[in-house]
């Protein structure tokens, strides 16, 4: 039975107040919350449709424990309810993963037969030139980040705060979470209620410094 069950932050105000919290309460988020939230965030763009993030969810204390250990003990994964090992899969250009979007597609009715020609024939020569990220680690993890962000702001439109981090040792933590070689850890994401007053924002560069205009360096106006 789908449940309707609707964000109590817009979306204005989700990407505002997002903040990296670097604390957080013990209370679990409740089971309705979190698979609404990797709903929603699993809607985020990818590539030919071929979705190579994957998410390790670690929420026993022994687990979190260890994963603590390879992220130099950093106390928030311990703390929050939730830690997501985000990771990039470089097999998903392989063939059996092209066959399985194409199902995808057939069985949500929007794939044709010339479209799925199309990828079969395409999606091979493309990789192999890798015209636009140079190696295939590169590609996963720009599809992974961005899967990242929108699970980010989904969970804070549902009121759970949210830690992005880099810092962990990312062979420890493959070899400890059974992660294969042809997946790449990207970051990890803990997922919780904040336990702390957020320092205050630290502002943005204005739109004149990091947006331009026709070409790099031109000033931009609107």
């Amino acid at each position: 039975m789908d449940i309707d069950f609707q964000p109590t932050t817009g979306l204005k105000d989700s990407i505002e107040q997002r903040r990296a919290a670097r604390a957080f309460h013990p209370d679990p988020i409740p089971e309705v919350v979190l698979a609404e939230i990797f709903h929603l965030g699993l809607r985020s763009p990818s590539g030919y449709n071929l979705q190579p993030w994957r998410f390790i969810v670690v929420q026993s204390p022994e687990s979190k424990e260890t994963l603590q250990h390879c992220a130099f003990d950093q106390t928030q994964i311990a703390q929050a309810p939730v830690v997501l090992i985000c990771c990039g899969d470089r097999t998903a250009i392989d063939q059996d993963n092209i066959e399985a979007v194409i199902k995808l597609g057939e069985d949500h009715q929007a794939m044709t037969k010339q479209y799925a020609d199309y990828l079969r024939s395409q999606i091979p020569p493309f990789f192999d030139n890798a015209p636009s990220f140079g190696s295939m680690e590169t590609w996963t993890n720009r599809h992974t980040m961005l899967a990242v962000a929108h699970l980010m702001i989904v969970a804070k439109s549902y009121g759970v705060d949210s830690c992005p981090m880099e810092g962990f040792v990312a062979a420890q933590v493959k070899e400890a979470f059974d992660i294969p070689d042809t997946v790449d850890v990207c970051c990890l994401l803990c997922l919780g209620y904040a336990d702390e007053p957020f320092k205050h924002f630290g502002g943005r560069f204005s739109r004149d410094k990091v947006f331009y205009g026709e070409r790099y360096g031109r000033p931009f106006r609107l």
